[in-house]
């Protein structure tokens, strides 16, 4: 099939999507809470429901005796009524059938059906009493053993260059040549003092830590980030009873969900048929039929 024939059929699907994407947007507000909850609010044509004001308490991580809080309802209906205006306007601009916003939105359901899926099948696995005592009992450094250890850490952006600058400053001994080796290459950097838990790290690194020198200069991921750290004090703090069986249904759901994204990988891959260039890329030698 030729290029500009491939093309117009994505601009046909595209196009297709805008229009339903549209349909929805303009969709009357009352219709639509019909099936999501009591309206508390409207803005223009747009709704808000008690379902949707849940939602975003949910996703925002409060707890629940915080829920029925005058302030924190303020602030989560304030900043969703705020996102309902907006949508509006954007629906009147047509934004939502600019390609590349409609390629956005497209992208933002499929990340977030991704992981419902996962997170359905992690569900539907959820570890019994037995399981969680047995994951308690192998990982004593997060619980019978936990520790939190005082440090002062230097963090930085971990760039495309994140990793030469970890070799740069592999045989650091001392955070103030850290700093130097940071300030000397213009890389932006915050030093500070902070707590950080053995439940919170591989184990490789608690054992590190344990067999450290006075000297040792000690380097973890965190998200972005890039961090060098010294340890200057430790402090026994197990974990048992209920608290520790919750912190090991959320361990072990992390560790869950990370082993399904890698099925998942795994079948995609095997199941995927690259094209063109794209094959040779993805699947360099692999005889074609």
């Amino acid at each position: 099939m030729g290029l500009l024939s491939k093309f117009g059929q994505m601009v046909a699907a595209l196009g297709c999507c805008a229009i339903l994407l549209a349909a929805c947007g303009k969709q009357s507000g009352e219709q639509a809470a019909a099936s999501r909850g009591q309206v508390i609010a409207r803005v223009g044509d747009q709704v808000v429901t008690t379902q949707e004001l849940e939602n975003e308490l949910r996703l925002a991580n409060v707890p629940p005796d915080k829920q029925k809080d005058p302030e924190v309802i303020k602030k989560v209906l304030g900043d969703l009524v705020v996102r309902k205006y907006l949508l509006q306007q954007a629906l009147v601009a047509k934004l939502d059938r600019e390609p590349g916003v409609l390629l956005d939105l497209l992208r933002a359901r499929e990340q977030v059906l991704e992981n419902a899926i996962l997170f359905r099948t992690v569900s539907a696995k959820a570890p019994s009493k037995a399981d969680l005592d047995k994951y308690i009992a192998s990982n004593p450094a997060k619980f019978a053993d936990r520790k939190v250890f005082s440090i002062e850490q230097i963090g930085f952006p971990f760039g495309l260059n994140g990793q030469t600058i970890v070799e740069a400053n592999k045989g650091a001994k001392s955070l103030d040549e850290v700093d130097q080796q940071l300030t000397s290459a213009g890389i932006p950097h915050a030093r500070q003092t902070a707590l950080l838990s053995s439940s919170d790290i591989s184990q490789d690194l608690y054992a590190a830590i344990q067999a450290k020198k006075a000297d040792d200069v000690f380097f973890v991921r965190a998200g972005p980030n890039g961090i060098f750290f010294k340890v200057k004090g430790e402090e026994p703090r197990p974990l048992e009873g209920e608290a520790a069986a919750n912190v090991a249904r959320q361990l072990m759901r992390a560790e869950a969900l990370k082993a399904e994204a890698g099925i998942a990988a795994y079948s995609a891959n095997i199941e995927a048929k690259y094209e063109g260039d794209y094959a040779n890329i993805m699947r360099p030698g692999e005889k074609k039929n």
